[in-house]
């Protein structure tokens, strides 16, 4: 049995492993068939991401109000940056085609980031007694992948729709000499792959390293039990929570702005 002092300062503290605080935990097995599908945490918080962006967002975009003021003013001022800023430049007349996509795609990752710093494991345990529901989905490598996934088919498929499949494959090679054309055709196409695992990587690591470097700052108070070490680690743990606010949004728009430019470079007339 956890004692409350572990249930509070989480498992990663009182084990001395920081990886623990955010590493996937099944809460539940659920079976399907004859297959055994584990629900871990991190399943939960992109459900509850889910569920927050499908009631917020309309909720607020919604009020009867001729000037938007609060919460409406700033995601109304997110939307208009992100469409005239990010994706004009370089989606050009398609911008208002694929805005929708990239919004989704910002708010989401947004969404996972910020529920991911809220301590919400600890406000279930309190609520219900039952730990680890919640976590940051965002430094799961499963999860950033699919996402880098999805932005990957999105920027394939985006070229493919506006170019046709087969014009589309031929602007992935440079106009050069035959000889060397299908080396770079196979660069071309390898280099798309390695954007995806940037997409994916880059997400995943801001965000494990933040949480990770933030459980450590905690467990000195669990290490050496002392006022001043205490003291000394709220405040930084504070300050440095600061920053994962500015990272979780940073982040969320690195996504997006990267997103924007691939589905820029496969639509665009011009070779690769």
């Amino acid at each position: 049995m956890n004692s409350p002092e572990e249930m509070m300062f989480g498992y990663g503290l009182a084990s001395g492993q920081p990886i623990e605080e955010v590493a996937s935990k099944t809460l539940f097995t659920m079976h399907v068939g004859g297959l055994e599908i584990p629900f871990t945490n991190h399943m939960f918080m992109i459900m509850l991401s889910s569920l927050v962006l499908m009631i917020v967002l309309p909720a607020v975009v919604r009020q009867p109000t001729l000037i938007p003021r609060g919460l409406r003013n700033a995601i109304e001022a997110i939307c208009v940056f992100l469409r005239e800023d990010v994706a004009r430049p370089f989606l050009k007349e398609r911008t208002d085609y694929y805005i929708p996509v990239l919004w989704t795609l910002f708010f989401f990752i947004l969404t996972l980031n910020l529920l991911g710093i809220v301590p919400l494991d600890r406000i279930f345990w309190l609520i219900t007694g039952k730990p680890n529901w919640g976590g940051a989905a965002t430094a799961n490598l499963y999860i950033t992948g699919a996402l880098a996934v999805f932005s990957f088919l999105l920027f394939h498929a985006a070229g493919m729709k506006e170019k046709g499949v087969w014009k589309y494959f031929a602007t992935l090679a440079p106009k050069v000499p035959w000889p060397i054309r299908p080396f770079m055709f196979l660069m071309e196409l390898l280099s798309s792959f390695v954007r995806m695992f940037s997409l994916a990587i880059r997400l995943f690591a801001n965000i494990l390293s933040g949480h990770i470097l933030l459980v450590v700052l905690l467990g000195f108070i669990l290490i050496y039990k002392n006022f001043m070490v205490a003291s000394a680690s709220i405040i930084v743990t504070t300050l440095m929570s600061l920053l994962e606010l500015f990272v979780a949004f940073l982040q969320a728009y690195i996504f997006t702005f990267l997103t924007a430019i691939f589905i820029g470079f496969a639509i665009s007339e011009e070779e690769h």
